[in-house]
């Protein structure tokens, strides 16, 4: 049974949320402030983390930043929709993704289960284990990438792309309709030791929607969110 550390000082959310996910054959344990949370995470190990932002004692993005240099358990932020900010500077910390509330079970779910299996596909990767087809070429819209390939196919003709830029599209489609921040594409793409100058993500970008776009001077594809970074967009996302 997958387990779950619900941090989280609401109780109608602990309790609504803590059967929801026991439904969904989930083993739920709640920390309800960020130092019960550091406590409860080393005896628990869990799969999964649901970090509220707002926390008392010790700050969610506090708990973030610590549960990240200890471990690469998934980590879901819960926000509210007025804290933008905390939901950078938590993306920035190492979270995965991230919610508002008020959210739907569903949602929370599909997401939970998102950020494992992108979790496993990294460990997967670095193991040099196969997952099979599957995990190995995405497609939204009419751009498709074969992993395995190395192949990337846009409005059905075959596009060579160099590594970088292909590294890139592959991240921007795996998280496709999700906002990834700049620092992330930078760390993910170019590794946490690059000392370069972040006009490089720019550049990259450019060159990719040149492809990608049908026009580029207006792309519809790969979007600029204002203030935190870029997102590959799906039919209306």
């Amino acid at each position: 049974m997958t387990s779950v550390l619900l941090v989280e000082d609401e109780d109608s959310f602990i309790d609504a949320l803590t059967i929801g996910l026991q439904r969904e054959g989930f083993d739920v344990t709640v920390a309800r402030d960020g130092a019960e949370a550091l406590d409860v995470f080393e005896e628990l190990a869990p799969d999964v983390v649901l970090l509220d932002v707002m926390l008392p004692k010790v700050s969610g993005i506090d708990v973030c930043r610590e549960l990240r240099a200890r471990s690469n358990v998934p980590i879901i932020l819960v926000t509210a929709k007025s804290a933008e900010i905390d939901t950078v500077v938590g993306l920035e910390m190492g979270a995965d993704d991230y919610i508002t509330k008020p959210y739907r079970l569903r949602e929370l779910v599909a997401r939970m289960r998102a950020v494992m299996r992108r979790r496993q596909t990294v460990v997967a990767t670095t193991a040099g284990l196969d997952f099979g087809d599957s995990l190995e070429v995405m497609q939204v819209g009419d751009v498709e990438l074969d992993q395995e390939r190395h192949e990337v196919t846009i409005r059905g003709e075959r596009v060579a792309l160099p590594l970088k830029e292909f590294e890139l599209l592959s991240l921007l489609l795996e998280n496709a309709g999700r906002v990834l921040t700049r620092d992330q594409l930078m760390d993910r793409v170019w590794g946490t030791d690059y000392v370069g100058d972040t006009k490089t993500l720019d550049v990259h970008i450019k060159r990719l929607r040149a492809r990608v776009e049908v026009d580029p001077s207006l792309p519809t594809r790969i979007v600029t969110i204002r203030g935190l970074g870029y997102k590959f967009a799906t039919d209306g996302a």
